[in-house]
C-alpha cells in the first residue's frame, strides 16, 4: 500500500508542476501579439482550408486550457482565449488541434488505434474508480494476505491498469504528432516568425509534458501491481 501511495504522491507533485510551467508558459506567450494579427479561430480556419478540410467546425468552449479535437462530431473546441487570442500561445494552441483534425481525416494509425480503445479504457477507469475505494476499506490487506479475493482483486488490478497504460503510451505519438503537423504548417505558410515559431514550439513541448508524465504514472502503477503479482511465485 505504501509503494502506491508514494507513486501517487510523487507523479502528483510532477504533474503540478508541469502543469504549473505549462500554465506559465501559456500566460507569458499569451501577451506577445502575432505579427499577422490573425486570431486562434482564424489560424485554425486557415488549416482547415489548406489542408482540404471543410467538413469541421471550430467551436468555442468555456475554461482554460479546455482545447480539444471531438471527432465523433468533427469539431475543434478552442477555449475562449485561443479562439479570440491572437498571440503565439493562441497560435499553437488552435494549430494542434487541427492536427488532431488532419490526422482524423488521414486515418492516421495511432489515433485510429486510440479511439477504438476509448470504450475499453473508459470501463477500465470506472473500474478503478470503483476497486480504489475497495483497496483503502482494506482491500490492500486482502491482497497483501495473498487471499482469494485479494488475488482476484490484484489480477483485476493488472487488467484495468494494462488498459489505462496502452491508452496513455498510443496518446503520446498522437499528442507529439498533432504538434509537428501544427509547427510545420504555420513555418511553411509564414503564420509565425521565426521568434514566434520558437514560442509556439516550447508552449507545445511543456503541454505535451502533460502527457508524458500521465503515461509513466500510468506505467509505474502498472508496474507495482505487476511486481507484487511476480512475487508472488517466490513465495
Amino acid at each position: 500500500m505504501n509503494g502506491i501511495i508514494l507513486i501517487s504522491v510523487v507523479f502528483m507533485g510532477i504533474s503540478w508542476i508541469v502543469s504549473n510551467r505549462l500554465k506559465s508558459k501559456f500566460k507569458k506567450y499569451s501577451k506577445i501579439g502575432l505579427h499577422n494579427g490573425l486570431s486562434g479561430a482564424e489560424i485554425a480556419h486557415k488549416m482547415l482550408s489548406d489542408n482540404g478540410i471543410h467538413d469541421v467546425k471550430i467551436t468555442q468552449v468555456n475554461g482554460q486550457l479546455t482545447d480539444h479535437y471531438n471527432p465523433q462530431n468533427k469539431t475543434v473546441n478552442l477555449s475562449t482565449d485561443v479562439y479570440h487570442g491572437r498571440s503565439a500561445a493562441a497560435a499553437a494552441v488552435a494549430s494542434h488541434e487541427v492536427g488532431h483534425a488532419v490526422q482524423h481525416a488521414t486515418a492516421y494509425a495511432a489515433l485510429r488505434m486510440r479511439s477504438a480503445m476509448v470504450p475499453a479504457v473508459s470501463f477500465a477507469s470506472r473500474m478503478m474508480g470503483m476497486m480504489n475505494m475497495f483497496l483503502f476499506m482494506g482491500g490492500f490487506y486482502m491482497i497483501s494476505q495473498g487471499s482469494a479475493i485479494g488475488n482476484m482483486l490484484l489480477i483485476a488490478l493488472i487488467v484495468a491498469n494494462v488498459a489505462i497504460t496502452a491508452f496513455s503510451l498510443i496518446t503520446l505519438p498522437v499528442e507529439f504528432d498533432a504538434s509537428n503537423r501544427a509547427l510545420k504548417w504555420m513555418e511553411a505558410r509564414n503564420v509565425v516568425s521565426q521568434q514566434e515559431h520558437g514560442m509556439a514550439k516550447d508552449a507545445l513541448k511543456w503541454a505535451a509534458m502533460t502527457y508524458v508524465v500521465g503515461a509513466l504514472a500510468a506505467v509505474a502503477n502498472l508496474a507495482y501491481y505487476l511486481m507484487i503479482f511476480l512475487g508472488r511465485g517466490d513465495d
